[in-house]
């Protein structure tokens, strides 16, 4: 995964590294392992010019507060990597804090490419499915999930239903509590997706369903 390791210098590059995310990253030794298996890159980043400037990034202009949870971004470029994801989703019509609070919410999306994953999401989130911007920001994890296999099928069913549900509802459910929500939901005269009240706040944070 990461061959560089082979030629980087113990004592100037693995051990410093290993070092920063351990007392500065706040990784656990426990799960330093996991950490490194996950993204061995980060074995071979320079602390001063490349990890610390990155932590104090997630940490300062994004807001986390437990990087441990995401320290294979670490081994990222603020300039290459974030700041162009930042500013593509400015561009689709999301104000900075709510783009900021997206990244937040939900750290993967730095790891997301924009043409494979960005473009054709959200293009099908707004042409086909119709819905508000503010949806994602409540719910970014929305671009976690395969556009083919799960986010196409399930919203064509609700159309098919008459039903419209919240993205989390729709989105994180197995696929038999889906179906089995879709008919509790029809039997019990849910507002059709022209209704103002087919997406209530109940739905928006119905985080109970997985």
């Amino acid at each position: 995964m990461c061959p560089e390791i082979l030629t980087s210098p113990p004592s100037t590059t693995i051990i410093p590294a290993t070092t920063f995310l351990l007392r500065e990253a706040r990784v656990k030794a426990a799960d330093l392992r996991h950490v490194i298996h996950r993204r061995p890159r980060l074995l071979t980043r320079h602390v001063e010019t490349e990890l610390r400037p990155t932590l104090y990034f997630l940490q300062g202009t994004i807001g986390i507060d437990n990087v441990s949870k995401c320290a294979p971004l670490l081994s990222c470029s603020v300039e290459s990597k974030f700041i162009p994801r930042i500013e593509y989703l400015q561009k689709l019509g999301f104000c900075y804090k709510d783009t900021v609070t997206m990244f937040r919410k939900f750290p993967s999306l730095f790891c997301y490419s924009i043409k494979e994953n960005f473009e054709p999401k959200f293009d099908y989130f707004v042409v086909e499915m119709g819905r508000e911007l503010k949806e994602l920001v409540a719910f970014p994890q929305y671009f976690s999930f395969s556009l083919e296999n799960r986010i196409k099928p399930r919203h064509r069913l609700c159309v098919e239903k008459g039903v419209c549900l919240a993205l989390p509802t729709m989105l994180k459910s197995s696929e038999t509590r889906f179906r089995d929500r879709l008919e509790v939901c029809c039997s019990s005269s849910m507002p059709v997706i022209t209704s103002p009240l087919c997406c209530t706040n109940a739905d928006i944070h119905d985080d109970n369903v997985t």
